[in-house]
């Protein structure tokens, strides 16, 4: 999942990036409303963690910018104001949730689960995603290939999930790192590839059909292939 937290208190921000990194989350931070506007209008994300109190414009600003653009990606609003006006008019312009600091962690990230758990399932219940016999669990981060759970560390399962939501398209480089990596992602390094080859290791050796397929000079593709298929340039994959 990929979260931006909005926060200009370095140490909070810190503290609650790193929480979700090792929940395998994908996290990007800005220390202002400015940033997170910039950062909202280069990439989508799964989750939005606003302090109200951060450099202009403010948590509240950025939130009835984001709505009034239509954006509906779920918002939690972070504060150490606790009064009842403040929390009636965040939710009024369209806040999901309101958390008052000082916060356990543990508190945070039960509220972003529920949040993605509403925004994935529109309401049905069902959080998961699913190709051929692969199975991943959204909200609970598990992956399954048949009857076997395959453990997989925070950035593959990022990466996977990825893939997932664009079964049968091809996906380039770009667009993984976008997605995938944070906003200071080095585009040079064959990070990307190496994850890819981990993947391939833990979800496709040993099963049928295979799953993660390189289209040569332009990205990889998640699609079921029983057997091997011509890439763009005529090779197989």
């Amino acid at each position: 999942m990929r979260t931006l937290v909005v926060e200009d208190d370095p140490k909070v921000g810190r503290f609650i990036q790193r929480g979700l990194l090792e929940e395998r989350y994908s996290v990007d931070v800005a220390e202002t409303g400015s940033d997170a506007l910039r950062l909202l209008a280069e990439k989508d994300y799964d989750v939005i963690l606003l302090d109200i109190l951060i450099p202009a414009p403010s948590g509240i600003e950025v939130l009835s910018t984001l709505r009034r653009r239509g954006l509906r990606t779920p918002v939690l609003m972070l504060t150490a104001k606790d009064d009842v006006e403040t929390k009636v008019s965040a939710l009024d312009l369209g806040a999901d949730d309101y958390l008052t600091k000082p916060f356990v962690f543990a508190e945070l990230l039960a509220r972003v689960r529920a949040l993605l758990r509403r925004g994935q399932s529109g309401g049905t219940g069902e959080s998961k995603l699913q190709a051929a016999d692969l199975r991943l669990d959204l909200v609970n981060h598990k992956v399954w290939r048949g009857d076997k759970e395959i453990t997989l560390t925070g950035r593959e399962f990022a990466l996977l999930r990825y893939l997932l939501q664009n079964a049968g398209r091809v996906l380039t480089k770009t667009q993984i790192a976008e997605h995938v990596w944070d906003v200071d992602f080095d585009t040079s390094t064959n990070v990307i590839e190496v994850y890819v080859s981990y993947l391939r290791n833990k979800i496709d050796r040993g099963f049928e059909p295979r799953l993660i397929h390189t289209v040569r000079g332009v990205g990889y593709v998640l699609e079921p292939r029983d057997e091997p298929r011509p890439d763009r340039d005529g090779a197989a994959s």
